[in-house]
């Protein structure tokens, strides 16, 4: 049977739910904009921050095999040198001459005539394609000369090969055995677009796995799976999402292989993550151009080697993108249309709302309460204007898995009415066992 199929008025929707709620908005939009730069907004921060503990969770958190890093933002020339960036980290790019607007040549297809068009005015009259070199450069300190050529980073791995020898004395770990690492990347793409899907700045989640280069193939296949299962564990449908092994005319320069988890976004499907063996590219490279040795040795096999690596890369706003486009719903609920995100709890951005069902001087201090009782356990959110009925499509709207909903009867019964959100069932329970009752329904 065929699969789903792109959705373009879907990414509308989500889009505006985005701006209107919170979740992201343009970045500097007082000024007009700033091409391909987002800021997230107050539910987009706190949703951002689940998905990139999500992650950590299940890759450092529920391992022993597996430790942290936080390397910084900033490299001199000689890291990308050795790594091969300064020399392949590049796009074609291509000119129109008539608008002056640039592309990537790989990207644009001939049309019926042959030719190779111009997407914004037709024409073309193209240049030919030039490589442009994808990394931001950039001076440090006072004097703008070659001695101070620095990069922003524009993948996180490399602050993981360059740890390699200072990690392995530290926390005598032997392989198999990884480093995580979380944080933002830059890249110079000559054509962002699709929302947050490529921009300039982002968030990657990235782990880089040293193992004996005999059980290579083995844990590509080990973390191929689980990177695919992490995001059907988090809500997103196993027809939406697919694994697509790279063809060898585009595996990078470093992999003997690799394979994309890809979504089906609503303009079609896009990687998500790619999990690469980089071989032991990485750390003989570094090994070379540093003079150090970045090796392993084996004492029970009497053996040393450079070990291969295994890479799961993530976008971490890429994933949390679909997410949020899986979780978009629209249905019918008394009679009225309801949008709901049917977000997983662990990635809502708001586990529960607190919503006293009045104002009153009377039901408030009860509320803020049972807040106060709710809050060292889990994010909550507090309204208290509008119609209940209002206020539970507001929470329905951006995920929130439950509310708690407090009234006047509360006042003599010390009870509270929980919603839950997919289904619009209600339970009423002691205040006294709220917090119990929704850290077994939300699982954290």
């Amino acid at each position: 049977m065929p699969g789903p199929e792109p959705d373009p008025q879907r990414m509308d929707a989500v889009v505006a739910l985005c701006k209107r709620r919170g979740f992201i908005f343009p970045s500097a939009e007082i000024y007009g904009g700033f091409r391909s730069t987002y800021d997230y907004g107050p539910l987009g921060v706190q949703m951002l921050r689940n998905v990139k503990e999500a992650w950590w969770r299940s890759m450092v958190q529920l391992r022993d095999d597996v430790v942290g890093l936080d390397a910084a933002i900033l490299g001199p020339a000689d890291i990308w040198r050795a790594s091969g960036h300064l020399a392949t980290f590049t796009d074609p790019l291509v000119d129109c001459r008539s608008c002056k607007q640039r592309w990537r040549a790989d990207h644009l297809e001939p049309a019926d005539d042959g030719k190779v068009h111009c997407p914004n005015c037709g024409s073309a009259d193209l240049t030919e394609p030039r490589d442009f070199n994808l990394m931001f450069k950039t001076h440090t300190g006072p004097v703008a000369d070659e001695a101070s050529v620095a990069y922003l980073r524009p993948e996180t791995a490399q602050g993981m090969f360059v740890n390699f020898k200072n990690v392995l004395q530290t926390t005598r770990k032997k392989p198999p055995f990884g480093i995580a690492q979380v944080g933002k990347s830059f890249r110079n793409e000559i054509t962002p677009g699709n929302y947050v899907f490529r921009t300039r700045e982002f968030e990657q989640m990235e782990l880089e796995f040293f193992v004996p280069p005999a059980d290579a193939p083995k844990w590509f296949d080990h973390w191929v799976d689980e990177r695919f299962r992490w995001y059907v564990d988090l809500g997103i449908p196993q027809d939406q999402l697919r694994i697509r092994p790279h063809d060898p005319e585009e595996l990078s320069h470093y992999s003997a292989g690799t394979s994309d988890v890809e979504f089906l976004f609503p303009f079609g499907w896009g990687e998500l993550e790619g999990i690469a063996n980089r071989t032991d590219f990485d750390l003989k490279a570094h090994a070379a151009a540093s003079g150090e040795t970045l090796d392993y040795f084996d004492q029970a096999a009497n053996e040393r080697y450079v070990p291969y690596v295994i890479e799961p890369a993530a976008g971490a706003t890429r994933s949390m993108m679909a997410f949020l486009v899986a979780a978009y719903d629209q249905d019918e609920m008394g009679g009225e249309a309801r949008t709901v995100l049917r977000l997983h709890p662990r990635l809502a951005p708001y586990k529960v709302a607190v919503l006293p069902l009045s104002r009153k001087e009377t039901l408030t201090p009860l509320a803020r309460e049972v807040l106060g009782l709710l809050q060292p356990r889990f994010l909550c959110d507090y309204d208290d204007t509008q119609s209940i009925g209002k206020r539970y499509r507001r929470q329905d709207e951006v995920g929130t898995p439950f509310c708690v909903t407090v009234d006047f009867d509360s006042l003599d019964d010390g009870q509270a009415t929980v919603r839950e959100r997919d289904s619009a069932e209600q339970v009423r329970l002691p205040i006294q066992d709220l917090v119990a009752h929704l850290a077994g329904r939300l699982d954290l």
